[in-house]
């Protein structure tokens, strides 16, 4: 990063500029405005604005070398690695965690839990649920097995996953209207439209006509169309 002064008729304005590459040009792009020169002379009580300003330059350079060093980590080839010991974790989940908390899932849980007196976290278990149906949909026992691989370790068994279950079956219209009422803040929704699940259905007739074909539906109603 360096110092790029503007001047014009009336002023010169102190800008940080840094050079970057763009589609494979070389450009610059400005990092940070300082200000005007009788600007900074007024706010540094008459110092110099330009050995300020290179000086504070100069601490944005060294900080920026600090965030960028190189780090050399050592590897022993003769090292034995434990056995049974858990040396990967699945990350995959923080991206779904950013969400989850836009939601506010973790306060409805909260409140959940002020009402009900169990001794397990709702939060934990729901979040990692949510977690394993989008990552790797599968049973509750699988899901707990294969949340212990993500970086944050679940805190709770097997049989408190089934108890949590039965206070969400509970809790589940609460549940529905606080997540309505929460992504409202977060994404435009249009109300005027409702969708419903129709794949489900049949027709109260004897005479069948295109699909409309007499016989048991899928909800085993041996009587309808």
């Amino acid at each position: 990063m360096r110092l790029k002064v503007t001047k014009s008729k009336n002023a010169a304005s102190l800008y940080v500029i840094k050079s970057i590459y763009k589609n494979g040009v070389r450009t610059s792009k400005i990092v940070e405005k300082l200000g005007t020169e009788a600007e900074l002379r007024e706010k540094l009580n008459g110092a110099d604005p330009y050995e300020w300003a290179q000086k504070y330059i100069n601490e944005l350079n060294e900080k920026e070398k600090e965030q960028t060093r190189k780090i050399l980590v050592p590897y022993e080839q003769s090292k034995i690695i434990s056995k049974n010991e858990q040396r990967s974790f699945n990350g995959g989940y923080l991206f779904l965690q950013k969400i989850y908390h836009e939601l506010g899932l973790h306060k409805i849980c909260k409140r959940i839990s002020q009402r009900y007196k169990f001794d397990f976290d709702l939060d934990s278990i729901l979040s990692r649920l949510v977690y394993g149906r989008v990552i790797f949909p599968s049973s509750k026992l699988a899901t707990h097995e294969l949340s212990k691989k993500f970086i944050e370790q679940p805190n709770f068994d097997l049989h408190q996953i089934y108890r949590a279950l039965e206070v969400l079956a509970k809790e589940t219209d609460f549940i529905q209207s606080a997540l309505y009422e929460n992504s409202l803040k977060i994404y435009k929704r249009n109300t005027g439209v409702l969708y419903y699940d129709c794949t489900n259905y049949f027709f109260e007739i004897e005479q069948e006509d295109g699909n409309k074909q007499y016989g048991p539906s899928k909800d085993h109603k041996p009587d309808v169309v």
